[in-house]
């Protein structure tokens, strides 16, 4: 039986706040106005499932969580804050961090191929209509039903084009194919190609056992993915994470109950998952939220207010840290009430007054208890970080990347034999098919229709490319990833 890990103190009121790591993976909310702390109070939680071997991933959006791979001690507001909180033997360290990053300058670089992102998430990305989603599903479909990997940018293009020029032959069993849906994708295809796009679909991919790494001391690995450039994109950046969260629901083995996680991710900015989202992809997004934890997995969103989460999903976060926030405009004042009546209440505590009046670096708090249930809410000071505040230098980061054990891995591209390659061998194949298949009509009458031998010379290439391991069809899981083993 596993032993339990102790309790991770993340505050002090009248006494020491802790979260329960066996109640990690119960989800968690970090809330509050910009500048109020919710960064510190990220890299806090950070280093406390680090320190009891947790891994952790995280999203830096402000270009200043790098430095958790450092040890502190320069600056006067920390130590003022050691000093006011009585912390006894308290000890600057760094902890164990791997650098990522989509485009691949300020970090590894993190790749999906397209097969894995799959059609409902590459729809959001694309911010494609009902009708040109049906669209990117049935082609989606004839690649997934034969085999056809689509690894880069360069293999949906070939797959649409394709698609597109047979149409018809499609139409019986796949529906309508429409020349405007199909251009509208590749309107969007290329917009995302000058986002960078093309630097983040691709080999090799992201292997989702690299994000749950302990170091030599036994200390779980930060992993944070560079965010600043990515956040250029919301829709990409978003929807990039919550292609993550589908990858780890679908790869990591059901583990029930575990004394502590087996990996906490926060969601940084989560507000940009929620906007303008679909209720059907809603709804998804709820169901992994709620299943993953099964799987060892924390989910911690970070936003400005919590109104921004949906009810659904909020109702799931049980371990919650509300700084301060405005209450300027109708909207700021109902987000104060809302945060004011999640919480457990406090007969001692006047919520929606202290949640005006929080100083900066100060929260209310609510944690789950053994039993699950929320603790009543208190006004507490979150304990100061063990790393260093502010950012790396250029020759810092390079340092750290490349003594990373991950370094050389994922910096070497990799171009297989793909749809793209077999797509346009099968194009020439067809022109020369077609004369032979012309010629054959008159000997035959009942000649194979040139839908059966673009399908089955599909299956065959396709079986050539893919080997074993996949079989004719790709499997998708709740959010369109690919279920089971890659």
């Amino acid at each position: 039986m596993a032993t339990a890990a102790p309790p991770l103190p993340i505050a002090m009121g009248k006494s020491e706040i802790a979260i329960l790591p066996k109640m990690a993976n119960r989800h968690g909310l970090i809330t509050g106005a910009t500048g109020t702390g919710k960064t510190v109070s990220l890299r806090v939680l950070a280093e406390q499932f680090s320190s009891i071997g947790v891994p952790v991933f995280m999203a830096d959006v402000k270009g200043d969580l790098a430095t958790l791979s450092q040890p502190g001690g320069d600056n006067p507001k920390i130590a003022e804050r050691i000093k006011d909180l009585g912390l006894k033997d308290f000890k600057f360290e760094g902890y164990p961090v791997v650098l990522w990053d989509v485009f691949g300058e300020k970090g590894h670089p993190l790749r999906a191929t397209v097969s894995e992102m799959g059609p409902l998430l590459l729809s959001r990305i694309f911010s494609l209509n009902d009708t040109q989603s049906g669209v990117l599903n049935a082609i989606f479909k004839i690649a997934d039903d034969n085999g056809l990997l689509l690894l880069d940018l360069k293999d949906l293009r070939s797959m649409l084009q394709f698609a597109g020029d047979n149409a018809n032959k499609f139409k019986t069993q796949y529906g309508n194919i429409s020349t405007a849906s199909v251009g509208a994708i590749q309107r969007n295809l290329l917009v995302l190609e000058e986002q960078g796009g093309d630097k983040f679909f691709g080999e090799p991919a992201l292997d989702i056992n690299d994000l749950t790494q302990t170091d030599s001391k036994g200390r779980g690995v930060v992993n944070i993915i560079t965010a600043d450039r990515l956040m250029q994109s919301p829709n990409l950046y978003a929807t990039f994470l919550l292609w993550l969260l589908a990858e780890l629901y679908e790869q990591l083995p059901e583990v029930g109950d575990p004394p502590k996680p087996k990996l906490v991710f926060f969601f940084d900015e989560a507000h940009l998952l929620f906007e303008d989202v679909p209720k059907a992809l809603e709804d998804k997004i709820e169901q992994v939220v709620r299943l993953i934890r099964s799987k060892g997995v924390g989910v911690y969103f970070v936003t400005q207010n919590p109104i921004d989460i949906p009810d659904t999903i909020l109702s799931q976060l049980g371990n919650r840290v509300q700084h301060a926030l405005r209450a300027f405009t109708p909207r700021d004042q109902k987000a104060v009430r809302v945060a004011a009546e999640t919480f457990r209440a406090n007969p001692k505590l006047d919520t929606m007054k202290a949640i005006l009046e929080l100083s900066v670096g100060e929260a209310l708090i609510s944690v789950l208890d053994e039993k699950g249930a929320p603790t009543m809410v208190e006004k507490a000071w979150i304990l100061p970080p063990h790393s260093q505040l502010g950012t790396l230098t250029p020759d810092e980061m390079a340092k750290l990347i490349k003594g990373s054990v991950l370094y050389g891995h994922y910096e070497k591209t990799v171009d297989r034999e793909s749809a793209y390659e077999k797509l346009k061998e099968k194009t020439l194949q067809l022109q020369k098919e077609e004369d032979v298949a012309a010629a054959e009509v008159k000997k035959k009458k009942e000649p194979q229709s040139e839908t059966e031998k673009m399908i089955g010379a599909a299956a065959k290439s396709a079986a050539h490319a893919i080997g074993s391991q996949l079989g004719r069809q790709i499997m998708r899981g709740v959010l369109g990833s690919i279920f089971g083993k890659k």
